[in-house]
């Protein structure tokens, strides 16, 4: 029989492999962007929220803020990874305003999370309220990413289509949440109110697909 720890690691793996799956899920749009050397209509808002959103993540994760927090640390510096790819490419295939305006907020970002770093280990001197605050901040973080999709919603019931609001993304969201709430007694209470936000806006997104279908009843039936 397993024991706690290790059936709680296996859980862990498995939902770094499902948070992996979430973070990749943009590479179709990517993929279009790249080979229409454009942007289109597409928001770069989900990009910027999910390079924040791992940012805070990863610094929450460091054993002088959250010790023992190895697949967040892992897991979410991946996505940073990953989301830094997307972001060039957009603002490599964005015109002038747009690659000004994305580029200036990822500035912002980048100078936000240094600051918080700096402060949080020079004005708190254990890593339980370090933790505190820190998560206190991703949680507001983790709002922001789960409802940036939304960005493009005006666009969605306008053209009755989803084409600029891919479904892949929003489906990723919803089984990455789902699996991540089943392992959350490992990594604390943060990550259960993380969760919990994160299906209900991706119920609220799948709720709105205008273009796909999606409606309430179809998702009381499933």
């Amino acid at each position: 029989m397993l024991s706690m720890d290790t059936a709680r690691t296996i859980v862990g793996i498995i939902g770094n492999v499902t948070a992996l799956v979430l973070f990749s899920s943009p590479l179709p749009t990517i993929v279009k962007i790249w080979k229409k050397k454009s942007v289109e209509q597409y928001s770069a808002a989900p990009y910027l929220a999910t390079f924040l959103n791992c940012g805070i993540w990863v610094l929450y994760a460091t054993p002088s803020v959250h010790p023992n927090s190895f697949f967040l640390m892992t897991i979410n510096g991946a996505g940073m990874a990953i989301d830094t790819v997307f972001l060039l490419v957009f603002l490599f295939f964005s015109d002038k305003n747009k690659r000004f305006k994305v580029g200036l907020i990822v500035l912002a970002e980048v100078v936000f999370m240094a600051a918080l770093a700096i402060m949080v280990h020079t004005l708190a001197h254990t890593w339980k309220l370090r933790s505190t605050i820190v998560g206190s901040i991703v949680l507001v973080c983790c709002i922001v990413m789960y409802a940036s999709p939304l960005a493009i919603m005006k666009l969605v019931i306008t053209t009755k289509s989803v084409e600029y609001m891919p479904f892949s993304i929003s489906l990723c969201f919803f089984m990455n949440g789902t699996k991540w709430y089943g392992s959350c007694i490992r990594i604390g209470p943060i990550s259960v109110v993380r969760n919990i936000l994160q299906i209900q806006q991706n119920c609220r997104r799948e709720a709105g697909g205008y273009g796909s279908g999606l409606h309430p009843e179809w998702l009381i039936q499933q």
